[in-house]
């Protein structure tokens, strides 16, 4: 048996942690500062019939990333209301037989298949082996654009509107112009559609099919990109350099390192379990399917910087072009003032 203290309600210090704020939040909604004993419990709250506990609160604030120790308490009690409310709304939804509608059926059915199938690829992944000392330094020396020879770029982009039919026009019109400016006439001149942007980007920030490409750039030059929606004009207005040490950047490379090969792991399985499965295409879905095999079914995201966390898309090839002259800094301006 636990005995409740005798003295005041006790408030979460800035240093809680998530499992810790949980516990608070327990006490404190269970009746602080009464005297009578009571058993431990990890209940946090009651909702009508239906109890919410410390685990759910934990599994909430593990979804958020960054949380600092200092916000624990207030984002505990946050999630709680937010539970609450979630069982409220199930309640209701149960009584009105809405967790039985066809739609939301097969959502959950869904929505179960992929968080079995993605505990089975992380379970898989799980024994890839950690990258060797060795391995790290290789890496690090092989890629020198996004450590030794790393750099920021000031770049500036023009978005623009084409048919396939037209990229070559518009990468022979990019070559002879002699600066962002008369480029920027010619598209208004010849009636494209287009948008205009610039910002900072260190290499990690560039998906890693396209910084080789920027790596070789020097200042003024620029790249032509095919797009979906037509074409990229990518202006390297300037850069700086701001290379990373090796044992700086040897715990980023590290999981990087691990997150490929297990990711490989699993793609390997994958083909494995194909190989070894009986599959058979029905109807529709039978013609073509010899000629072109269907895609694994997790998807595999494409490779990204070491240096960053989020996932880089992956266009097609850069097409170098050079301009009859690298343009100012101040035919830049002027030219980006053209685009608004």
């Amino acid at each position: 048996m636990i005995r409740t203290p005798m003295h005041s309600c006790p408030v979460p210090g800035p240093g809680r942690t998530a499992v810790v704020v949980a516990a608070v939040l327990a006490s404190l909604l269970a009746g602080c500062g009464e005297k009578k004993d009571k058993p431990a419990t990890q209940t946090v709250a009651r909702v009508n019939k239906e109890e919410i506990t410390v685990h759910q609160i934990n599994h909430v604030l593990s979804q958020q990333r960054g949380l600092a120790p200092a916000q624990a308490a207030s984002a505990g009690k946050l999630a709680l209301e937010r539970l609450i409310d979630q069982e409220l709304a199930l309640q209701q939804a149960s009584e009105q037989k809405i967790d039985r509608d066809p739609r939301v059926v097969q959502q959950l059915d869904a929505a179960r298949r992929e968080i079995i199938a993605r505990a089975y690829a992380e379970k898989i992944g799980a024994g890839a082996p950690k990258p060797s000392p060795d391995e790290v330094q290789k890496y690090y020396d092989e890629n020198p654009a996004l450590f030794k020879q790393r750099r920021v770029y000031t770049l500036q982009e023009v978005a623009i509107d084409a048919k396939p039919d037209q990229v070559e026009t518009l990468r022979k019109a990019l070559a002879g112009s002699k600066d962002v400016s008369e480029f920027v006439n010619w598209l208004k001149a010849n009636d494209f559609k287009f948008a205009a942007n610039q910002g900072v980007r260190a290499a990690e920030q560039i998906p890693l099919t396209m910084l080789p490409a920027f790596a070789e750039m020097k200042d003024g030059q620029t790249l032509l990109n095919r797009t979906p929606a037509g074409v990229q004009v990518i202006v390297l207005a300037a850069s700086r350099s701001q290379p990373v040490e090796l044992e700086r950047a040897r715990g980023a490379i590290e999981q990087y390192l691990l997150n490929e090969r297990r990711r490989k792991v699993v793609e390997d399985d994958l083909k494995a379990l194909r190989t070894a499965a009986k599959i058979e295409y029905v109807g529709d879905y039978a013609r073509g399917a010899a000629e072109k095999p269907a895609s694994a079914p997790l998807e595999v995201k494409p490779s990204v910087s070491p240096l960053t966390a989020g996932p880089a898309s992956a266009p097609e090839p850069l097409i170098p072009v050079q301009p009859a002259s690298a343009p100012s800094g101040s035919a830049l301006d002027k030219g980006l003032k053209g685009l608004k």
